[in-house]
Formats: C-alpha cells, structure tokens, sequence
C-alpha cells in the first residue's frame, strides 16, 4: 500500500499470519457429564492416566462402566441417591450446594482450581433438551479462559472466537455453529463464506466439507462452535500470530 502524506510516499506492507489450531497436547483432566458416556475401552485406551472429574451423576455413569472417577462434584443428589459412596475417599467427594448453577459448571470452577487447563468433555447431553442447551451456555461462558473439546462420536465440538487455520484432510466434515452470531470468511472449504454472517435463527453453517489440507475461518466478529473429527488423544493449543507492520518512508 501506498499513501502520501506530508510530502513523503509511505509505503506500509500488512502481514498478516492466522493462528494455528494444533493437535498435539495432552488433555489435563475429563470432565464426565450426567449422560451416555464412552464405552469403558474409550477411556482405557487413551485415558488411563488423566484424572476423571464426575460431575454429580457423571460419577455415577462412569461407576457403571468400572470407573471409580478421581472426584465427585456438584450439589451429589444423584450420587448420593446411587449410594457408591463407599467405594469413594472423603476427600475425593466434593460437595457444592450452590442451585445458582449447574453441575457442569460446578465441575469446571472445581477444574480450574485444580490448574487444569485442557479439558475433554464427555457425555454432554444431558439427556433432556434443555440440559443440554443449558450445558452449551456453560460451554461458552468458560470458552475463553479454557481449551475445551466435547467429545461425541468420533467427534470433536469445539468453541472459538479467535481467527485460526487448521490441518484437514480433503472430504473431512466441518461444521461451524454461530454462537449465537459470528460475522467471517472462509477458506478450503466446499461452499466458503466471505465477510458473511451466521446467526441462530437466521443462518448456519452446518456439514460443510473440507476441499484440502488445511482450512482457514478469520472470525471477524462472535464466537462459533467448530465440529471436527477427534483429534484423539490430542487437544489443541493456540498459536497465536501477528505479523508486524513495516513502513518505510521516501522523499516525494
């Protein structure tokens, strides 16, 4: 680009690099939600050694598959109601009376405590609709301050309100939910999206498919839920970018 200004040509070059979405950390707790989880196999092939948080009723899901989660969180009414209390230490149980919120979000303030900060997402449905709704609120409320992957079905669900590029193969689903609005542009994928925006309600960009290696979404507004393949064992971390601005200036 150039301007003149004051008797002078500017010439000013913009480089801009996206982030980098990359797989390649390990996930520093599960959190196991009141619902289906993950066959018994599921955790032992990937999982054995990450600590398990069950957030109330989760504990007891992952008691009926064989797993005797590391703590217990939340208001315990479903747990107690099991009565497995005595295959659990007392300082394994933690009980937060708090009605104001749910056990989800109980579930990851007691993760955050813990300096967990990767954190895999199991048996998110809560197996009615508005628990499951409530529980996506919870997801985006703690989207920024944790890496967070939900995981269903070989699938990662992801939030995200940073622009990034991320590693594909051709063929691959991608599906970008608006949370609940996101204006952004696309790249290397099937039906791309330029300056455009998605909006619960109005627009979604639901089962979009990659078309090469690697994709990029720049979200110049708002916030999405990004689904994917599972990346496991894998979470991902940021690498943030940002190009320096060089200008350089020559007699008129």
């Amino acid at each position: 680009m150039c301007i003149i200004y004051g008797g002078y040509f500017i010439f000013a070059f913009f480089i801009i690099e996206m982030n980098k979405l990359i797989f390649d950390s390990k996930f520093d707790c599960i959190v196991a939600l009141n619902s289906k989880l993950p066959p018994l196999a599921f955790f032992i092939k990937y999982f054995k050694d990450t600590p398990i948080i069950g957030a109330d009723g989760g504990a007891v899901q992952l008691f009926n598959l064989g797993i005797i989660c590391d703590f217990v969180v939340g208001d315990l009414d479903t747990f107690h109601q099991a009565k497995i209390e005595t295959f659990f230490q007392k300082k394994q149980i933690k009980h937060n009376p708090d009605q104001e919120i749910n056990d989800f979000e109980k579930a990851l303030i007691f993760a955050n405590e813990q300096g967990y900060q990767n954190i895999l997402i199991v048996g998110f449905h809560g197996g009615e609709l508005e628990h499951t709704l409530n529980n996506w609120s919870i997801l985006k409320k703690f989207q920024n301050r944790k890496n967070l992957c939900v995981y269903e079905r070989g699938r990662y669900a992801i939030p995200l309100s940073l622009p990034f590029e991320l590693e594909t193969h051709f063929g691959e689903m991608i599906s970008i939910i608006p949370q609940p609005f996101v204006k952004l542009s696309t790249k290397n994928l099937l039906w791309n999206l330029n300056n455009e925006t998605l909006e619960l309600g109005s627009r979604e960009g639901a089962r979009n498919v990659a078309t090469d290696n690697y994709i990029s979404i720049n979200i110049l507004e708002g916030s999405i839920l990004l689904f994917i393949d599972a990346r496991l064992p894998h979470c991902y971390r940021i690498e943030e970018k940002s190009g320096p601005d060089e200008t350089r200036t020559h007699d008129l």
